[in-house]
């Protein structure tokens, strides 16, 4: 009876555990560099095809939550992020941008045989390390792309992590391809859809009349829903390697066909046993009930909805999205391994 009582007194004293102090504004904004370059870190990685660097920029300073963030694309860039500015901060989140090798800030070789999952996974490691990330701090934040990224990453070297979000990514492309084809594409015009793929059938992606189609009656339904871009997501778009993202993704985020196109994870999501958040919006290109049932099948899943969000739900949903990750990070710092948010 006694050794019961312990226990529970054990779990109540866990349940009720104070939540950590915010740092303070100048412990936030320290900066130890012998020479201050606003957070900014290029960093050496070592590949197959030789040395190259990427960049890195670090926003705040907190030792108990280090936020990676792993853009989409593939070859898209940091700066859609740029909305994390707007939340993080004030709660004393430290979180650090990131352009993958081919991006904007970052070396740009031409070798296509560096646009590997594989690679890329290497390529974050090297990336935390550099950055002194451990899994008393790292958190693994990957978008679109970035997503499959945080994944692969994770089932290799999920000890160094605390948790990890997954956002707006399914864990299957099959499916993936599957929604896009026999749910996005049936809420759009046929006659939009049968000229789409006429134009794919012909190769004529870069026909003007490819992306006067997809803008319209695709991405502004299901890509970024404000009737007025931010100017951070059009400067991501602006500087994306559409090398890369051809390469891999294919020509447009109408389905994939790339070297992308046959990857699949869902058998393997039971593995991943760190706290893991994923977060849909109920407009996405990617199916948002896929994406609650990936939170259920990974040890600690914890699921938030944005319902007002498409795939930049980050940007059209911004409360829900960026308050929720907030949650998601305090809460599992304080011990927890999941959250449960409540119904939109």
């Amino acid at each position: 009876m006694r050794r019961v009582l312990a226990l529970l007194l054990a779990v109540l004293a866990a349940s009720h555990a104070p939540a950590q102090k915010a740092p303070s504004l100048r412990s936030y904004f320290a900066d130890a560099s012998p020479v201050r370059e606003g957070g900014v870190k290029v960093i050496p990685i070592q590949t197959p095809k030789g040395t190259f660097k990427v960049w890195t920029k670090r926003f705040g300073n907190n030792p108990r939550i280090k936020l990676l963030l792993l853009h989409g694309g593939p070859g898209s860039t940091h700066e859609y992020f740029e909305s994390m500015e707007g939340f993080l901060p004030a709660e004393g989140i430290e979180f650090i941008y990131y352009d993958q090798l081919g991006s904007a800030r970052s070396d740009q070789p031409k070798d296509r045989d560096l646009w590997t999952t594989e690679r890329f996974v290497e390529e974050v490691e090297q990336v935390r390390k550099a950055l002194g990330l451990g899994k008393d701090n790292f958190y693994l934040l990957g978008h679109s792309w970035g997503g499959i990224l945080a994944a692969e990453y994770a089932l290799k070297y999920g000890a160094n992590l605390k948790g990890l979000i997954i956002s707006n990514m399914m864990m299957s492309i099959p499916d993936y391809n599957r929604y896009a084809a026999e749910v996005l594409a049936k809420g759009m015009d046929p006659a939009v859809v049968k000229e789409v793929r006429e134009l794919e059938a012909k190769g004529q992606y870069d026909n003007p009349r490819y992306m006067e189609l997809l803008i319209p009656h695709f991405y502004a339904k299901h890509l970024c829903r404000l009737a007025e871009w931010p100017d951070a997501f059009k400067r991501s778009s602006a500087h994306a390697n559409s090398d890369i993202y051809v390469l891999m993704q294919g020509p447009s985020e109408f389905g994939a066909s790339g070297r992308l196109e046959k990857w699949d994870r869902k058998a393997d999501l039971p593995k991943l046993a760190m706290p893991t958040l994923v977060i849909a919006g109920t407009h996405d290109t990617m199916d948002p009930a896929h994406m609650k049932w990936v939170a259920g099948q990974v040890r600690h899943g914890s699921f938030l909805l944005c319902p007002q969000g498409s795939h930049m739900s980050m940007w059209d949903d911004q409360r829900t999205y960026h308050e929720g990750l907030i949650r998601f990070l305090k809460e599992t710092d304080a011990g927890r391994k999941t959250v449960t948010f409540g119904a939109p």
